[in-house]
């Protein structure tokens, strides 16, 4: 038993595949990713999904898109 559940782990998996969580938060979740073929599948769906966002986020933005941010902040204030 690796004292993390499928609930725990699923929460997490975000966090870990971003590097967010320390050495002792991720160990019981890796042990339970070995043992649970579902959790891993989600696992590996998110780790996909990270990384095309990450392709889709490299590029710089459009410059109307900067000037729509900038000018939505602008009306915060």
């Amino acid at each position: 038993m690796s004292g993390c559940d499928c609930g725990h782990a699923r929460a997490n998996l975000e966090e870990l595949i971003r590097g967010e969580l320390c050495d002792a938060d991720c160990a019981p979740i890796r042990e339970h990713l070995e043992t649970c073929s579902d959790c891993r599948d989600e696992q590996q769906v998110f780790e996909k999904l990270t990384v095309a966002v990450r392709r889709a986020c490299e590029g710089a933005a459009p410059p109307s898109l900067r000037d729509a941010v900038l000018g939505s902040l602008r009306d915060l204030d």
